[in-house]
């Protein structure tokens, strides 16, 4: 895996991955014109544990019609400013599904499966929890 980061213009990059996906990211802080690469990291884990909690919930075919996490995360007030605790919150939209499948797929997807969070695990305290939302039946 390989990526790589160009330097745009004031605190602008643009970052490139391998397969040749690109998006900018901006060191500004609040001003910044696109997301912090710490910022970056949170949707990382987000994005990586939601592939892993759709992918489960299929295979088990739930009746899913939206899957979100909600990522929280705390920093150490010192440089290097590292998390500290990240949470997650998944919130998994759908018709009849169930808890026990829900569960399992974001258990197994926080200790097993995604990368992202077992890397992030190493320097900081991750919490997940979740809620099932029941969609409203079809007209």
């Amino acid at each position: 895996m390989q990526a790589s980061v160009k330097w745009l213009d004031g605190m602008r990059f643009v970052a490139t991955s391998g397969s040749g996906h690109a998006l900018v990211m901006d060191g500004s802080g609040p001003e910044g014109q696109a997301a912090s690469p710490m910022e970056m990291v949170l949707m990382a884990v987000g994005g990586c544990s939601s592939v892993d909690v759709v992918s489960i919930l299929k295979k088990a075919r739930q009746d899913v019609a939206d899957v979100e996490v909600l990522v929280k995360a705390d920093r150490a007030d010192t440089t290097p400013r590292v998390f500290t605790r990240i949470e997650l919150e998944f919130v998994v939209t759908g018709r009849n599904v169930s808890e026990t499948h829900v569960q399992r797929a974001v258990a197994l997807s926080m200790d097993k499966y995604c990368s992202v969070s077992r890397m992030l695990e190493q320097a900081a305290e991750i919490h997940h929890s979740y809620r099932i939302v029941e969609s409203e039946p079809s007209a």
